[in-house]
């Protein structure tokens, strides 16, 4: 059996009685400015009634640009990532560009395969989410002159144009919330030091401390950011306490901590799950405060508490600041965006016992 022919762009030109290069036009997001309104419209319409697709790989080959971004995130699995994706591929399609995507979490050299398999593909830039301080690939790719954008991170050098949320301001205003409340004695679940988040965020939580003459009351740090690892470090924390203080703080009375500052929302529900696993009440005994916001964060018991980063604008504003420096526009090659977050205030926090 025959297969049918896709149509071609010669096929679209003869079906609307107009030179090829008017529909070629038409069809590049770069040049679509140069047709008229009513023109655009009848060869999208023609586009749709034939079942056009633009050649993309013959595009690439004659104009030597593919329109295509490489996006690496750590995690798909992550809350924090879908919405930073979405609003990369909003950005990205509105000008013209496709997104190709590499989830870096299967193994250790995954993000170097996903980018040596990226530049096969010809993609013009890459805006990386899963970069960690310090990071010698990344180091690498930057001295080839690769157009890179990093998003929720940085490089822990500067030397990368990163949108990222201000993560000072964000532990500033979960312990401002927790001191209101009449806490003193805060602890925090720090995330990975090798992450410029939970290198920040940490740093972020003893500049606020400090602002209100305060110490921390704890700190471990947490493997990954996960529940596993919330769970893990919770566990660790209510150990350094001590038996007697466990049992004092079972009984509502006044613990060595009253309250815990987690580095993200994933952290906060593993601590959750070790302080229901001990029957220790929250927010009755323990307040906890989680970091991003994810969803359904309104629909556990006890809601929580948190701080909400803009993880749908971050992506968005990525895109655009590495299209930006594609288009050569002045400033964008190592600009940094810095987004303000908002606390969110749920039933996991309280005044203490």
């Amino acid at each position: 059996m025959s297969r049918v022919q896709a149509p071609t762009i010669d096929d679209l030109a003869a079906h609307l009685g107009v030179h090829k290069s008017t529909v070629s036009r038409a069809m590049d997001p770069a040049r679509r400015h140069m047709i008229s309104a009513p023109m655009l419209q009848r060869v999208e319409a023609a586009a749709r009634e034939l079942g056009y697709r633009p050649n993309l790989a013959a595009a690439t080959l004659s104009t030597g640009r593919s329109r295509t971004v490489g996006v690496l995130l750590p995690d798909i699995t992550n809350p924090v990532f879908p919405p930073i994706l979405r609003g990369i591929e909003d950005a990205l399609d509105a000008r013209g560009y496709f997104a190709l995507l590499a989830n870096t979490a299967r193994r250790d050299n995954a993000a170097q395969q996903a980018v040596q398999r990226m530049q096969q593909q010809r993609v013009e830039g890459f805006i990386i989410a899963s970069a960690t301080r310090d990071d010698g690939w990344l180091e690498g790719l930057r001295k080839t002159g690769a157009t890179i954008v990093l998003v929720n991170r940085t490089d822990g050098r500067a030397a990368l144009p990163a949108v990222i949320s201000d993560d000072a301001i964000g532990m500033q205003l979960a312990v401002d919330h927790l001191v209101a409340l009449g806490h003193r004695r805060i602890a925090h679940l720090a995330g990975p030091a090798a992450l410029s988040t939970g290198l920040a965020r940490h740093q972020g939580f003893e500049r606020a401390l400090v602002a209100h003459g305060l110490t921390p009351a704890g700190i471990v740090e947490c493997a990954a950011y996960s529940i596993d690892g919330g769970a893990t470090a919770m566990r660790a924390l209510l150990d350094a306490v001590g038996r007697a203080q466990r049992s004092r703080a079972r009984a509502g009375a006044s613990a060595a901590f009253t309250a815990v500052a987690a580095a993200n929302d994933l952290i906060a529900l593993g601590a959750l799950q070790v302080l229901r696993e001990r029957g220790i009440a929250v927010p009755q005994v323990l307040s906890i405060v989680g970091h991003n916001d994810i969803p359904l964060l309104d629909q556990i018991s006890p809601p929580l508490t948190t701080v909400r980063i803009q993880h749908y604008q971050m992506g968005f504003r990525a895109a655009q600041l590495l299209l930006d420096a594609l288009d050569g526009s002045p400033g964008s090659e190592m600009a940094t965006v810095m987004l303000r977050p908002e606390l969110v205030v749920r039933g996991s926090t309280a005044a203490p016992p």
